[in-house]
């Protein structure tokens, strides 16, 4: 008997399954998110029909191809990661690349998704790597190849480029070719023959993810997929897009600015926690080694509303630059606005900074920014975000050379925050003289290894009489 194709409905919002159309979602709560979709054959042979070889065959057809193994029985040897050559995308997909693993990389159009992943597949002169480009001809490509400063072009027989759309057909070239990396560029763009819907749509996004799935965990093929997001800021398509995969990752930045930010929001095999800087040129993205030379400016003696914050995202501590601007408001109501900073945790300190300390801003606008286009969401951040705000309310600058890490509770303490020690070091490794540290911190830390002057607090007032006496 035929199999005929099986009629669904998804929620585009969560990815809820339902056999009938549902006005209100049962999951997510969302209204009219449901969308018809058409499931049928898969394109790729399925775990039950066999598994892919290195030769593009299939082996192991039947029900023996997959089995009931004991925990004790599974080998618990991690496989080397593919190194990237990437020092920022290593230490933001865990310490390189899994093997059989599938990424996918989203960022809003012209913020360089596509130029830092054709820069860093063409430094992989080690392996064999398949580009599949479904919005960009090969000259253009090529002509984006060659404003890239890489060293040392691969060979034609490591780096491969494909411009076609249909699922089909890019998996009878990956067959042909036996690549040891794909990439697709861009997964929106891809559509299957089994769905009778336009590429891009929630439907054809949702097949040709699954099919791609599967092929890199049968085959161990590594997949990088590339992913539009909407205007709201989420990646474009059914969110059982994020779900399927085994790292998200998302590359920020405001084009106005040279810095782009990629950042780790979904990681099987690593921290989430992590970042990687690059600085956009002519030539390509750079990788920013020492990002503290750069977020912090060159010179802001004199100038009020500006404190200097030791900050940590993942592993690695650097200073950055928290600029505040408070003035009288205009209208009745008067305005919080924050730029890289939560706006909830700003309207938080500005109402400690009123109670515990004494400063009335009911009736003034404050404005938040932290330089260079960086979102942080460190809580050591508190600390200089009051004294940014207090020191535009007073127009009294900061002296040179002092800066902060603490988290400010919400009666007023100044409570302790985690690995002070690299705080500490990269703020004597900048040059800096002063550094105010949560009392707290204090217990088990070796001051005498440090010639940075350490001044700890136990609350705000302490710490706004140490900065403007």
């Amino acid at each position: 008997m035929a199999n005929k194709d099986k009629t669904m409905y998804v929620c585009s919002n969560c990815g809820q399954e339902s056999a009938k159309w549902i006005g209100k979602c049962p999951a997510c709560g969302q209204w009219n998110t449901f969308k018809e979709i058409k499931v049928g054959p898969s394109p790729v042979p399925s775990r039950r029909e066999g598994s892919w070889n290195t030769d593009g065959s299939i082996s192991g057809k039947g029900r023996d191809a997959a089995k009931v193994l004991r925990l004790s029985d599974i080998s618990s040897h991690d496989d080397p990661r593919i190194d990237m050559h990437d020092g920022e995308l290593n230490r933001v997909l865990g310490g390189g690349l899994v093997p059989g693993s599938i990424v996918l990389l989203g960022g809003e159009p012209g913020i360089g998704k596509s130029t830092l992943s054709l820069q860093t597949m063409l430094q992989l002169t080690d392996k064999k790597v398949l580009y599949v480009s479904g919005e960009e001809s090969a000259h253009q490509l090529k002509m984006r190849a060659e404003r890239l400063a890489v060293s040392g072009l691969p060979a034609d027989d490591h780096f491969l480029i494909l411009c076609e759309n249909s699922l089909e057909a890019i998996f009878e070239h990956i067959k042909e070719v036996q690549p040891e990396l794909v990439v697709i560029d861009s997964i929106q763009t891809i559509s299957t023959e089994d769905v009778e819907s336009s590429a891009g749509s929630i439907a054809q996004v949702r097949e040709c993810a699954s099919a791609l799935l599967r092929f890199a965990k049968s085959s161990g093929v590594p997949v990088i997929l590339i992913g539009h997001i909407t205007k709201e800021g989420t990646l474009a398509g059914p969110k059982i897009l994020e779900h399927i995969v085994d790292t998200v990752i998302q590359f920020e930045g405001d084009q106005h600015y040279m810095y782009r930010i990629l950042r780790s929001i979904k990681n099987r095999f690593g921290s989430t926690s992590e970042l990687g800087i690059y600085e956009m040129q002519q030539t390509g993205l750079r990788q920013v080694s020492n990002p503290s030379e750069l977020l912090l400016t060159e010179d802001h003696d004199g100038l009020s509303g500006v404190a200097i914050s030791s900050a940590i995202e993942g592993v690695r501590p650097f200073l950055v630059e928290t600029q505040a601007l408070v003035s009288s408001a205009a209208y009745g109501t008067p305005q919080r606005s924050a730029t890289g900073f939560d706006q909830r945790r700003l309207n938080m300190l500005l109402a400690v900074l009123e109670k515990r300390v004494g400063f009335k801003l009911m009736q003034k606008d404050v404005f938040l920014n932290i330089a260079g286009g960086l979102r942080v969401t460190d809580m050591a951040m508190d600390l200089s975000v009051i004294a940014a705000v207090l020191s535009s309310n007073v127009d009294t600058p900061i002296e040179e050379g002092w800066c902060m890490a603490g988290e400010v509770g919400l009666s007023g303490e100044v409570r302790p925050v985690a690995r002070i020690e690299q705080r500490i070091s990269e703020a004597e490794k900048l040059g800096f003289q002063h550094i105010i540290i949560p009392k707290y911190n204090l217990s088990g830390l070796n001051r005498k290894k440090f010639k940075i002057d350490l001044v700890p607090v136990r609350k705000v007032e302490e710490a706004l009489r140490a900065l403007f006496g």
